[in-house]
Formats: C-alpha cells, structure tokens, sequence
C-alpha cells in the first residue's frame, strides 16, 4: 500500500517530464532548442521533436513569406526632381541559427527595423542614380531588381532572404507637385491659345476666300447682266431702225406717243408750250403730222 501510494506520484512527475520533453514543429514555422541561452539544436522540419526538461527552452519562428512596408521615403533623382517613394519587400527567415545570433531576443520586430533600413538605403541609392523619369515611367522592373539585389547581401547577415521588393507610389511633394500642375495648366493654356490663334487664322483665310469668290461671283454676274443689256439694246435698235426704214412716219408716232406718256403723267411739271408747237401734231389731227401741216 505503501508503495503504491509513492509510485503515483513518481508517474507523475515522469509523465510531466516526458510531455515537456516533446515538443511539435508546425509546418509553417521552424524551431530553435536553447539552452541556457546558447542554440544546441534546429528544427526545420515539421513533426515531433524532443528537448531536455526545464533545462532547454524552445523558440519558434514564423517560415512563411512575410512582407514589410517601407514607409514614404523622399529620394533625389539625378535631375533634382525630388520624390517621394512608397515601397514594400517580401521576405522570410532563411537561416534562423544566424537570425537568432543577428537579432538576438527581438525577433521578426527587431529584424524588420533593421531590414527597413537596408530597404531605406538601397532605394536611396538606386533611384538617385538615375533620373525622375525612368523613375516615373510604367517600366521600373530594373530598378525593383537592382534594390532587390542590393539589399540581399546586406540581409543575409540577418539570416534573411529578400524574394521581391515592389514600388508601390513614385509621387512629386506636395509643394512640387502643386508647381508642377501649374506649369502643366499653363502649358495647355498656351497650346489652346495656340489652337484658337490658329482656328482664327483659318477662319479669316475661309472668310476671305468667301469674300473673293462673292466679289467674282457678282462681278461676273454683272458683266454677263451688261452684255445681255448691250445685245437686248442692240437688238432693240435694230427693230427701231428697220422699222424706221420702213415707215419713218409711223416710227415717229410711235416716238411721239411715248412722248406724250411719259410727259402727261399725273404729279409731272406742267408744260408751257405755243399751240403750233410740233409736240401736238399728233393731237390736232387724226391723220398725223402731214395731214397737221
């Protein structure tokens, strides 16, 4: 009875060590076993693992790819204009023994302050090598590679692997970017003054060619419209002459009493004129002048 009463606890405590004993490595995250303080061994592959009782201590971390965001960052490109640039990387823990000893008890915080300040640097000197418009332009593959690049060596020593870094917004400051919008509006305020100008210029050129050609137009009109009247004229005369050739005496009657309607007309100046004048031969008799005389 005796001793089954002090074999209960002695299972007890066993089973207590065997359990701390045991630990699992989950498949998204890799393990350090310390003791005291100092790594004795890694575990990167996921399954059960085995440690000493209270005497190690296991440290776990994430093997995921994560991604740090590099905050606005204000860089100088070879022509002065300067940018502010937002940027991100993706990255994991590639050999944790050297990120343990890099960053010590700081873990993914403690590394991440470290690696933005790589990302700092590199994108600093990267994009003041080259000008704002390769910068700005959709093409700016060779210059995320080149961070990329730059940054791996230095981040190595960190026990980290950088995959990618991408810019996320290349904008102007807020004071440039003001000065910028006004050169833009007075740029396409001077190309539409240019445009007015010119539809001006063509519209006169159009008036004017409108003009000429109603000038033309008229004048021509006009000079066909004489020469009708000359021949008409013409044509009349030579009615009036062949009919004067034929009977000078009904030619003159005629003459006479157009005479006598155009000049007797309601509201024309009176006529003072002797009863024998020749105006009236055709009034005193019927039979016309001869018959008159």
């Amino acid at each position: 009875m005796r001793k089954s009463t002090l074999l209960l606890p002695i299972l007890v405590v066993a089973a207590i060590a065997v359990l701390s004993a045991i630990f699992i490595v989950d498949e998204r995250e890799k393990a350090l076993v310390l003791r005291f303080g100092r790594v004795v061994d890694v575990k990167e592959t996921p399954g059960l693992a085995f440690k000493l009782p209270v005497i190690d201590n296991v440290v776990r971390y994430d093997d995921r790819i994560l991604s740090l965001e590099v905050g606005p960052l204000e860089v100088t490109p070879l022509d002065d204009r300067r940018l502010i640039v937002d940027a991100f990387s993706r990255y994991r823990i590639a050999d944790i023994e050297t990120f343990r000893q890099a960053v010590g008890g700081g873990g993914i915080g403690g590394a991440e302050l470290r690696l933005d300040k790589i990302m700092r640097a590199q994108t600093r000197e990267v994009l003041g090598s080259v000008s704002s418009n390769d910068i700005l332009s959709s093409d700016r593959f060779a210059l995320m590679l080149r961070i990329r690049n730059g940054a791996i060596t230095q981040a190595r020593q960190l026990g980290l692997e950088v995959i990618d870094v991408r810019l996320k917004r290349t904008d102007l400051p807020q004071a440039n970017l003001e000065a910028t919008f006004a050169r833009m509006r007075a740029e396409r305020e001077r190309e539409a003054a240019d445009e007015i100008a010119r539809g001006e210029e063509a519209a006169q050129r159009v008036r004017a060619q409108a003009d000429r050609t109603e000038v033309e137009l008229v004048s021509e009109a006009e000079r066909e419209a004489e020469v009708i009247r000359g021949e008409a004229d013409a044509e009349r005369n030579a009615i009036f002459a062949s009919a004067y050739g034929r009977d000078a005496e009904f030619f003159e009657f005629y003459r006479s009493l157009n005479a006598y309607a155009n000049s007797l007309l309601a509201g024309n100046s009176s006529l003072v004129l002797s009863p024998d004048n020749e105006f009236f031969n055709y009034l005193k008799s019927s039979g016309g002048k001869t018959a008159a005389q």
